[in-house]
């Protein structure tokens, strides 16, 4: 059964003013359906379908996992307005079937695999897409939507921080890090290409760091960790200074982002997705944390050095410029304290 916090997010989605009527009688094609931010997005369209009391959007989901992502969607089993493609993106493919939709978000994210499968992160960015877009190419869609990262942005000064559409620094070709946001940039060129040739409407989303019911608590980032030691009611283990800053977005506020470049963004430009109101050092996060369930006596404990396999970010503060996205009417709803306590609360 849906978490009550789950529903309730995703009928806070879709009050965004939005024209959600152009999902009827469509079939939207997700990549990676049952990652964390492209699962809320099929969940959307399903609760929608479950409003309106009829199957309106058919969602068809492309994972590599057919077990975790039956697990992932098990409260919709036997539904016909949902179905899975078992696919390895980071090989050639094609799909025999046209859709109205492709939302691309298959990719490994966490930086846990930058060092341990470098190969199998970077693939699925540049195979995945260039095999979607040339699919969206032979058989016209209304919309592809790309998920890129807030990574893409490398190493930029302090003057560009919040970090416009248009502000880039330093990005190393040759660190094995780069394996990620090397090949979302060359992804999104590759959007940018397909599109001014071929017609295809490819939009591109960059998410910064966003948390929300769903997120693995083993995923590898700092902030799934908190979350995974406060519900397990032990102490906060700081890895790091936690000087570093953050700007965290919650999950309900980023789908609705996602939606709102979907259906209204510009075709081959790319959208900053975060919260600027939601920036803190990982040290404050770390101490709101602790502090949001008094009942455990939490505490913070600066200890122990990262997981092997780790790559640390050279990036010191990470936060965008979502004015273009607010051009498009959207707005962020959810504070730090309110989307961490609705985040831990979901694990109940």
């Amino acid at each position: 059964m849906r978490h009550a916090i789950i529903t309730e997010d995703l009928d806070q989605v879709l009050e965004a003013a939005l024209d959600w009527t152009a999902f009827d009688d469509a079939c939207v094609l997700v990549t990676g359906a049952n990652g964390f931010l492209p699962a809320y997005m099929a969940e959307t369209l399903l609760r929608r379908n479950e409003r309106l009391g009829r199957s309106a959007t058919r969602v068809i989901g492309v994972v590599r996992n057919l077990e975790r992502a039956r697990a992932r969607f098990a409260q919709y089993d036997g539904r016909e307005d949902l179905r899975f493609i078992v696919q390895d993106l980071g090989v050639p493919f094609s799909l025999s079937e046209p859709v109205d939709y492709i939302v691309h978000a298959a990719s490994q994210a966490s930086p846990k695999y930058f060092g341990a499968d470098p190969v199998g992160t970077l693939l699925p960015n540049i195979v995945g897409t260039q095999g979607l877009l040339d699919q969206a190419a032979r058989r016209p869609v209304r919309a592809f939507l790309y998920f890129s990262s807030g990574e893409v942005y490398g190493q930029v000064n302090d003057t560009q921080v919040p970090t416009r559409e248009n502000d880039y620094g330093y990005l190393d070709p040759a660190e094995l890090r780069s394996c990620y946001a090397e090949s979302k940039r060359l992804a999104e060129t590759m959007c940018v290409c397909w599109h001014r040739q071929h017609g295809v409407p490819a939009r591109i989303v960059r998410p910064f760091h966003t948390y929300g019911p769903g997120m693995r608590l083993d995923d590898g980032r700092v902030f799934a960790d908190f979350v995974a030691d406060v519900i397990h009611g032990r102490d906060i283990v700081m890895r790091s200074d936690g000087r570093a800053r953050r700007a965290f977005c919650y999950l309900a506020d980023a789908t609705q982002a996602f939606f709102s470049v979907l259906l209204k963004g510009v075709p081959g430009e790319a959208y900053n997705v975060g919260n600027e109101e939601g920036e803190l050092s990982i040290m404050e996060l770390a101490e709101r944390l602790a502090a949001l369930f008094p009942e455990k006596r939490l505490r913070v404990i600066r200890a122990g050095s990262d997981p092997e396999g780790y790559l640390r970010s050279a990036i010191s503060r990470s936060c965008p410029d979502t004015s273009k996205l607010r051009a498009l009417g959207w707005r962020p709803a959810t504070g730090i304290d309110e989307g961490f306590s609705r985040t831990i609360r979901s694990f109940g």
